[in-house]
């Protein structure tokens, strides 16, 4: 191992569950019965969300992938257990195929009303789902050097977590359409490069005095260091609709953080790029997934999407052994050869042109493998 210890790489995960009626496969709103029953087992693990017809789960602080896995897949069949009693269905998906977010209600709590109040029709229609993986650090200021880096990668893995083709009954063109509702909010998106965790820090107080937030956590970035805890969370992923999936994304952004720490304790540097050119890889994964091509800065073309992830997999393999998470990641060989969960309901809405077979693999795919 070379004197290197990766026990700081540790995970937590929150995925975000649309609720559905199952009488018609549209979106419904819970009234909270769901996260009300899911917090007496699971505590705080189980959220409200801004929309009713959201859950959002979360991950006890995980040594690696494998314990993670167990985490995700329990609170994945324990809640949908729940909402079944209460008489709904659960999905994962980064939209919902066909419901309008005008017939949604908004969680009465003083925090949504505030933001609903500030950001007008831009909240009220941000009804998407969405995947966060927490990344523990050996200290903040390691967090801020491995993001300035991570960067570069954010595109190539949201190419493989798109799931979202779909919005308000229409094809959309996109491979993950989510991304493109989040725009709409401010603070969005691959963030800038920081030269130090002082430069972030008096980045948030500029912030804060100027009342542009009340709290970092208005900070929405695809990316974004924890403003107490050392960690770093990944936040641009749609949330896959199956566990294998969403684990195979969280123990590659895991091996990307041992990595660039990897390097960086060798004294070596992964080379940073611009917002602006990282953004033009980011519309290609939104628009393509993995079925398009990605811009390799460093040759200055364009290459195939899937030949550089393949690129990223060799890049990671040598910290692998050291997580515990080669057969995790090994997964992403899967969604290339598969289809990401885009493709996947692409396809099975082709086959028909039916809106109720999409909700129904969508539904058939959240408990598939546990």
């Amino acid at each position: 191992m070379n004197g290197i210890s990766y026990r700081q790489f540790t995970v937590g995960v929150e995925e975000e569950y649309m609720v559905m009626d199952p009488a018609t496969g549209e979106l419904k709103g819970h009234e909270q019965r769901i996260v009300k029953e899911g917090q007496k087992i699971f505590g705080e693990k189980v959220k409200a969300e801004m929309h009713q017809a959201v859950v959002e789960v979360g991950t006890d602080i995980c040594q690696g992938v494998e314990d993670a896995f167990l985490d995700v897949s329990n609170l994945r069949k324990t809640m949908n257990d729940i909402a079944g009693d209460q008489g709904f269905w659960l999905g994962a998906s980064g939209t919902h195929p066909f419901s309008h977010w005008e017939k949604q209600l908004i969680t009465e709590h003083a925090r949504y009303s505030e933001i609903v109040n500030e950001f007008q029709d831009a909240a009220r229609s941000n009804l998407i789902f969405g995947l966060h993986v927490h990344i523990g650090m050996e200290s903040r200021e390691m967090a801020i050097h491995i993001a300035n880096s991570a960067r570069y990668f954010l595109p190539h893995v949201f190419a493989l977590s798109t799931n979202s083709p779909f919005w308000e009954g229409r094809k959309t063109g996109y491979k993950s359409y989510r991304t493109k509702v989040f725009e709409k909010f401010p603070r969005t998106g691959i963030p800038d490069e920081f030269k130090s965790i002082e430069d972030y820090d008096n980045y948030v107080k500029m912030l804060i005095k100027t009342n542009c937030i009340d709290n970092p956590k208005k900070i929405w970035w695809d990316l974004r260091v924890h403003p107490v805890f050392n960690t770093l969370e990944f936040r641009i992923c749609d949330i896959p609709l199956t566990v294998q999936e969403t684990m195979a994304i969280t123990g590659i952004f895991q091996a990307i953080c041992a990595k660039l720490y990897k390097l960086r304790v060798q004294n070596l540097k992964f080379i940073t790029y611009g917002r602006a050119l990282l953004n033009e890889n980011k519309f290609r994964a939104s628009r393509y997934g993995v079925e398009g091509s990605l811009i390799d800065f460093g040759k200055a073309e364009e290459v195939n999407t899937k030949v550089l992830i393949y690129e990223l997999l060799d890049f990671v393999d040598d910290v692998l052994p050291h997580l515990g998470s080669k057969h995790v990641v090994g997964q992403v060989q899967q969604i290339l050869e598969s289809g990401t969960g885009a493709d996947r309901q692409l396809s099975c809405y082709e086959a028909n042109r039916s809106w109720g077979d999409v909700v129904g693999f969508i539904r058939k795919s959240f408990l598939a493998g546990i």
